[in-house]
This record gives C-alpha cells, structure tokens and sequence, in this order.
C-alpha cells in the first residue's frame, strides 16, 4: 500500500534519513521506535506528502485514503464535541453536509422552480449516504467518544471549552470514525486513561486496515503491532513481532556485534603489535608489508550504538517509621460533588499502592490529600513524623524556571552537590552533552518530567508520591525509571495509566468506585488475576 524507496532526508544540518526502505502492506500494524529526534514524526509526514524526500521516492497506492492523529491539534470552538468528530469522518461527513443543504433547499419556497432538480440530486445523495452507512454515523460517532472516555454532557458541550488533552481525543476519534484506509498514529495513548487505553486496543485490534504508530506504552504496542519498524542513524529497519520481540532481537545482535568487535579488536592489536615490532628488520620487510595490506583492506566492525539508557541508583533514604500515612473519617468535595465521605485508608513503610480509578473518583485529590495540598472538610489527615516526603505532581513542571538551564535547576535544587555528580544525574535522566544548556522554557513535555523526577530523587525521600510520573516519558526512559524504584527502599503511593509500570512496582491496590472504596493485598498483577479485569472502569 505504501512503499518508501531509498529514502534521503535532511532537516536543517540534521541527516534524518540515508537510503532508507520500508514498505506497509494491507492489513500489516507496525510500531513505529527509535530515539526522540530520530525522525517519527518525519516519517509520518514524508508519507502523508506534507513534506517531500531530499531523495528517493514514496509511493501510496491510488486511491488510499490515510488518516493521521499528531500530537499537533489545532485550536476548535463553535461546535459540539459530537459535531467536530462526525465531520472529519471521510466522503461520509461530505456526503451529509450536503444532504442537510438539500433539505434546506426544499423547504426554501424562493426555490420551487428548481424543486425538481432539488429533489432528483437529494435522491442521489440519499442513496450515497446510505451506501456509506451515513445513517449509523451519529451512533459510531458517539461510541467511539464514549469508548474515549467522554461523558454524554462532555458529547454535547462545545469543544472549545475543553482542555488540550481532551481535544486531542477529539482529534483522535475522528480518524477512529473515518476507518480510513490506512492510520497512521503518533502517540495514540498519550492522555489516556486506562479504561480508555484498554477500549482503543479493542478498537485497533479489530481494524482491518494498515496502521502505523509511535507509542511510549509498550504494554499497548505489544497488543496491536505485528511488525516493529526501527529508525537508528538514519536506517529503517523492520522486526517481524510485537515490541517484546523487537527488544529481544535487538539485544542479541548488540551483544552478537559486540562480540564480533571484540574478536576483531584483539586481532588488529595483535597485527599492529606484530608489524610495530617487526617494521626495522629487513628480514621481516615482506611480512610486514604483507600485513600492512591486509590491515588496510579488512572491513571495519563498528561497536553496537549505545542506546541511551544510564542506570540511575538511589541514594539510600533516611528510615521512616512504620506508619508512613493514615486518613480517618476523610471527607471531600467539590462544590456539590462528594469524592469521599468518611475514608480511613493507612499505609505502612515499604507498601506500595497504585491508586486506580475512573476519571473524577479522586486519584488526584487522594493524592493532595495525603501530601498537604489540599485539605479535607472532615476528618483528619496524618504523616508520621520522621516521614520525607517527595511529590511528583503535573504542575511541578510548570513551576521550573523558564530562564535557568537544566544544569542551573539542578545546581538551584543542589548548592552544595559537586558538578560531577550533578552532570551524571542530568545524564541519568537523558540529558547528556549540550542538553543541559537548554532553558526550561524550550524543553518538551517529557524533558520536563524527566528534570523535576531528577531534582526529586537525587536526595532520596522515603515516601514517594507520584501523580502519573510516565506522562510524555519514552519507553527508554520508563525501563530506567522502573528499574530505579525497584531497588527502591521506602514507600509508594502512585497513580499510572501504564499497565507495565503499575505490574512492576506495586504491591498493593486502592481502587476507588461509586461503591466504595476496596482495598488489595498483592499488586496490580494480583489485583486482575482476582477481578479479572484491567481498571475498576472495565467491571459490570
């Protein structure tokens, strides 16, 4: 369906692409990976031929329709939520918008002279709309919006009034109604909630066109993609297999490179070593010159690329007492919304609770609660006493200072920390090189989260809280983090969408219902296996 020949691509002084080849073929879901900055995002737009190659050719079968969800939605008011999404449905939406112009035309009596073409055209467009199901899009419209996680009152109101994640699902469901012919999808699950993440699974898995995705969920790509596409230093490279195959292939043949580098660097020192002793003896003039030449035509192994994912070792934290956090009797609200009445809920050192929940069953407010932010109307909130407490929360990252460096923040957060020790935590957290110049203002979303998770963990607390700490994290930097908190001595308290996050590092289950609240032994691996579902918003 799609075929990328040999191709060439610069950005600025950037090589995105030397003669790279990938093709998707019908019925083929390929996850898209590599290195933030590698060239995703180019890739997708090379193929929708918003940009065109340096070189080479890209080739899409006639009469393809291709639908494309960036992370770059632009700014809509006006209209209902239901409205915006029916209309980028494809021919379906044009075919309708036309419809509603011929009812208008044959209710307009200033029009009755030309009521017989009127009516003649509506009968053509009538049968076209029902050809493309026209009659069933206000309902798929709706079901994908509710399998997004929108409310009925949030389908209705206008979509200017929402926020920026949210009208990224608008944007996302318009590609979903329009079934194009192929999808291609830049960080789909982004934004997400579990119960949301889990219902676009189903929804691509049973979507029988060509799809092409960037993810940093791992758990989601291993459920949809059948083929992994990699792009490093500027090749394509193609994996038949989900991600997990993907990771395993791409191991073996770093350490098979690796070996091979090694093997071939022991014989060129035993080469030069024997040419650097031998060069002054006339005797050993033709061997010499003999090894010379074979040294200059011997193909070069290259070491395997580092990819870029340091180790970062927590510093032990200072002991906690065993009881870390308790509530009692804890009321909340919001306006006339109750979110808790009469909670008790305690937590002891070393347990680790991932909070689950639906959208509004108050993850977030738990959270505020039990960190001071916010306070309860009722009952009372406790922190044992020889508690350091750490909170990684979504606006910490608008508190960074826009002017200072990352290298500037991390000195402001640690004055008496040598700059060694301080460039190696920034490397830690993906910020090598001339990356710790950057202002805080030019920083992603992810390099932000990435910097207030260094500050944070650099002195250790002993009770972590963490409001969704992989939002806008690369799966690089996620394996980092997971393997950091699992060596871990003090205790958690988190909220996550992400399913391999949550299996790795918990040990206990909050779920919070419009029943009640329940709570787990055993983690969130334990917490399916027992309700046999993935989110409490799964559950009849």
């Amino acid at each position: 369906m799609i075929r990328l020949d040999s191709i060439g691509k610069q950005n600025g002084r950037q090589i995105v692409f030397i003669e790279a080849s990938a093709t998707l073929l019908k019925g083929e879901k390929i996850g898209l990976v590599g290195p933030n900055g590698a060239g995703k995002t180019t890739l997708f737009r090379l193929v929708t031929g918003e940009e065109p190659p340096d070189e080479g050719q890209v080739s899409v079968d006639r009469g393809i329709t291709i639908g494309y969800f960036s992370q770059d939605v632009g700014e809509a008011a006006g209209r209902s939520v239901l409205a915006e999404v029916m209309d980028g449905a494809g021919p379906v939406s044009a075919v309708a918008a036309e419809l509603a112009e011929l009812e208008t035309a044959m209710a307009d009596p200033e029009r009755m002279d030309e009521m017989d073409a009127i009516i003649e055209r509506y009968g053509e467009v009538q049968a076209r709309f029902l050809d493309l199901d026209g009659y069933s899009l206000e309902g798929r419209a709706a079901e994908v919006l509710a399998g997004l996680g929108f409310s009925q009152e949030m389908i209705a109101g206008d979509v200017g009034a929402l926020s920026g994640g949210w009208k990224m699902r608008v944007a996302l469901a318009r590609i979903l109604l329009m079934r194009p012919d192929v999808m291609l999808l830049d960080e789909p699950s982004n934004h997400l909630d579990i119960e949301s993440l889990i219902w676009l699974e189903s929804f691509l898995k049973g979507y029988d066109g060509a799809l092409m995705m960037t993810s940093h969920d791992r758990a989601f790509m291993n459920r949809i993609v059948n083929k992994i596409v990699e792009i490093d230093a500027g090749a394509l490279t193609s994996y038949s297999g989900d991600y997990e195959f993907y990771a395993q292939q791409r191991a073996l043949a770093d350490k098979q490179q690796q070996a091979q580098f090694e093997r071939q660097q022991a014989m060129l020192a035993k080469e030069i070593a024997f040419i650097e002793r031998f060069k002054a003896r006339a005797s050993h003039a033709a061997q010499v010159q003999s090894r010379v030449k074979k040294l200059d035509k011997i193909e070069r192994v290259e070491p395997p690329r580092r990819r870029q994912t340091v180790a970062f070792e927590f510093q032990p934290a200072p002991r906690s007492g065993e009881d870390v956090a308790s509530l009692k009797g804890v009321a909340k609200g919001y306006g006339a919304r109750t979110i808790y009445d009469g909670l008790d809920f305690a937590i002891r050192r070393r347990e680790r609770w991932c909070v689950m929940g639906v959208n509004g069953a108050g993850k977030s407010t738990l959270l505020k609660l039990i960190t001071g932010t916010t306070e309860p109307d009722a009952g009372t909130v406790n922190v044992g006493g020889s508690v350091k407490l750490g909170y990684f929360a979504q606006h910490a990252m608008e508190l960074l200072e826009p002017d200072r460096t990352v290298f500037e923040a991390l000195e402001d957060a640690f004055p008496q920390a040598a700059q060694g020790s301080l460039r190696s935590l920034a490397g830690c957290f993906g910020f090598s090189g001339d990356d710790v110049e950057k202002k805080c203002r030019v920083l992603s979303g992810g390099e932000k989260a990435r910097l207030v998770m260094a500050k944070m963990l650099y002195d250790p607390p002993n009770f972590l809280v963490l409001d969704e700490p992989t939002n806008h994290l690369d799966i690089g930097t996620k394996e980092m983090l997971i393997a950091a908190l699992s060596s871990y001595e003090g205790t958690m308290l988190f909220v996550s969408h992400d399913r391999h996050f949550l299996a790795a590092l918990s040990n206990r289950v909050l779920e919070l219902t419009p029943e009640g609240v329940h709570q787990y032994g055993g983690g969130y691996t334990e917490y399916v296996a027992r309700t046999g579902q993935e989110a409490p918003g799964l559950r009849d």
